[in-house]
């Protein structure tokens, strides 16, 4: 896929090696990276499992967005959708979004599922302008392996 934004050419491809540290220093500048997570494993897990749907976009060979997907046969999942901040408003999330849609349609997939932390309301706004609506549910988690050894006190 290929569309011209104001940055120049936006081309979206599959991840590859060579883009992690781009992609790393992308989250930490969209503030997506926490503590408990080491982003540099959320890579290599995501690699490891449907790794053709870790998507960047490029603007002239410059990481400026990302996106992983997953389906697991009854929803698909978007995880660490990221935009530049410098390149933000210029259709790139809306355009990795389409892509993503359009993957996981092809794959027979009947719903999307992401989560977006309450506090973030620049990313609500955002995917409700996409036509995503909060889901009446409750967010459980529970971590089965830790990224960095929890602090004691």
């Amino acid at each position: 896929m290929s569309t011209q934004p104001e940055h120049g050419e936006l081309v979206i491809r599959t991840f590859v090696h060579g883009d992690e540290d781009a992609v790393v220093a992308l989250w930490e500048a969209a503030g997506l990276t926490r503590p408990w997570n080491d982003p540099r494993k959320d890579i290599a897990r995501k690699l490891t499992v449907q790794g053709e749907w870790f998507l960047v976009a490029a603007s002239r060979g410059e990481v400026i967005g990302s996106v992983m997907a997953g389906y697991d046969g009854h929803r698909g999942w978007v995880n660490y959708l990221a935009v530049s901040p410098n390149a933000r408003r210029a259709g790139i999330g809306r355009a990795l979004m389409n892509e993503v849609e359009l993957r996981l349609r092809d794959a027979g997939c009947p719903k999307i599922n992401l989560q977006v932390r309450e506090t973030n309301q620049e990313a609500l706004g955002f995917y409700h302008a996409l036509g995503y609506s909060t889901d009446d549910v409750v967010s459980l988690g529970r971590r089965l392996e830790h990224d960095h050894a929890p602090t004691e006190s």
